[in-house]
């Protein structure tokens, strides 16, 4: 296939970027390598995307989502068969300082892509949500069978937006769409205001990490290598209108269009201390723990309730965060302290 990766050079773009290169796929890579955090990182990705194997079925292509000119050009000018949509601003408490980042890319720019699908034919469109959307909900675990509609910052209150956004495309175009809430992904090439990257920069330089909900927070961390698993699986399945779709009682992860949302996570919560201890032993250093309260914008918890993806995919993340927290320290070593 001929797939556009948008975010190609992000952390979970460059993962999905590489695999589907490994298994034979065409990819054109979007991505506007903008200063949220360091570029010298993403650049890196990229430079490694373009000296891997398969890096003459790659084209990069320097744009931003919410230039419209920019991606109808995009699409009128390549056959894509399906799209990846993976970039977007990113952050919880970003989204606090400058909230209208956020419209501009996660909104203006995701219609940008909706218009690109709908216009070009495009197979399948596959795009990120997050756990976020759950917001102030404390059921556990999460399920996409129930509602998520009481986000708790304008970075969730964007991704649901393009929940539904997707599903007026779907049901008024037929354009096939499937939401993947991501549940805390971390790992080799990670973003360097995640909590991983934060902790492991602060523990070697013998500073204090901030540790916030006074280490009281579970998550579930998900490897990338395992999130990237789902979405290519996702991607070689576009979803069909649901069968069993009541109108009259709907269901919020299915429709009677070729719709549909999945969570996709570890489903094996782990409590933050357990996390920075992990980390320690594989720095071999102790962290000076600043406890703090609870930021704006946090939730205490997060479970992925995943039956349906495993139902449905044959779905099932392989790796515990004690390899994967040592695959990051290994990586993260080699990049910056070599």
């Amino acid at each position: 296939m001929r797939v556009l990766v948008t975010g190609t050079a992000g952390f979970i773009g460059s993962f999905t970027t590489h695999r589907l290169l490994d298994r034979g796929d065409e990819v054109i890579g979007l991505d506007n390598l903008n200063d949220y955090y360091d570029p010298s990182l993403k650049q890196a990705r990229l430079d490694r995307i373009q000296s891997s194997a398969g890096s003459d079925r790659f084209e990069f292509v320097k744009a931003d989502l919410a230039d419209r000119q920019a991606i109808d050009e995009i699409f009128e000018s390549r056959s894509i068969d399906r799209v990846v949509h993976l970039a977007a601003q990113a952050g919880v408490r970003y989204s606090l300082e400058c909230p209208h980042v956020y419209t501009e890319s996660n909104i203006t720019g995701f219609l940008h892509i909706l218009e690109g699908c709908r216009h070009h034919q495009v197979e399948h469109l596959v795009y990120a949500s997050t756990s976020s959307v759950y917001g102030s909900d404390t059921a556990m675990p999460f399920s996409e069978h129930r509602g998520a509609d009481h986000p708790i910052t304008l970075y969730a209150a964007t991704k649901r937006a393009n929940e539904l956004m997707a599903h007026s495309y779907s049901s008024l175009f037929q354009l096939p769409s499937t939401g993947l809430r991501f549940f805390t992904v971390y790992g080799p090439w990670g973003r360097p205001d995640m909590a991983l990257f934060l902790f492991a920069r602060n523990i070697l330089a013998g500073k204090p990490i901030d540790v916030f909900n006074h280490g009281n927070h579970r998550r579930d961390f998900t490897y990338v290598e395992d999130i990237v698993e789902g979405i290519v699986r996702v991607l070689d399945n576009p979803p069909s209108p649901a069968p069993d779709y009541d109108t009259d009682d709907p269901d919020p992860a299915i429709s009677n269009v070729p719709w549909r949302v999945y969570n996709i996570g570890n489903s094996t919560p782990v409590e933050l201390m357990r996390y920075i201890e992990v980390l320690e032993e594989c720095l071999g250093k102790t962290a000076e723990k600043n406890m703090l309260p609870m930021q704006p914008g946090d939730i205490p918890a997060t479970a992925a309730d995943t039956s349906d993806l495993a139902a449905d995919m044959d779905y099932q993340p392989s790796t515990t965060v004690e390899q994967g927290v040592r695959a990051f320290v290994d990586w993260y070593l080699d990049y910056y302290e070599s």
